[in-house]
């Protein structure tokens, strides 16, 4: 599986920590930025990892800033991404069974990185339930993006 990866400054480090966690399971990652710990715009890093989800380059994203809202809107602009910002286990694994996310986003200041890897292993590791109504919720969620 090969997973787009993108922060800003603000969770370079915790960015780097992931990608390194996600190649040693074997993940392809591309790396969308930043690549330094300079000032910098998330929608920039966030926005192409979105995009390449979206174009089916990549099949799933991971984004990360300081509180993960930022980076978890910008994607969520891109057609259809579904983006679900995490902080717990138990989202990680709720968001993929029920709304089949296919971004998580992470706030380095707000998950420590232990936490940040169980939730991204718990987010890659489960899978869409495929249950009736949940599809049904998720065409209705997605066609919002068409009014």
């Amino acid at each position: 599986m090969k997973i787009a990866i993108g922060c800003d400054h603000g969770a370079l480090e915790l960015k780097n920590a992931v990608k390194i966690h996600l190649e040693q399971k074997g993940y392809e990652v591309e790396d969308f930025g930043t690549h330094t710990a300079d000032s910098c715009d998330y929608p920039d890093f966030a926005g192409a990892a979105a995009k390449a989800v979206a174009a089916g380059v990549c099949e799933k994203g991971i984004v990360l800033c300081t509180t993960g809202i930022g980076v978890s809107i910008a994607a969520n602009k891109i057609k259809g991404i579904r983006c679900a910002l995490l902080s717990d286990v138990m989202s990680a694994r709720m968001t993929r069974e029920h709304n089949d996310t296919n971004m998580m986003a992470i706030g380095a200041g707000v998950v420590g990185q232990l936490l940040a890897l169980e939730i991204v292993d718990t987010w890659l590791g489960t899978a869409f339930s495929h249950n009736e109504r949940h599809q049904r919720r998720i065409d209705k969620m997605m066609a919002l993006e068409q009014e």
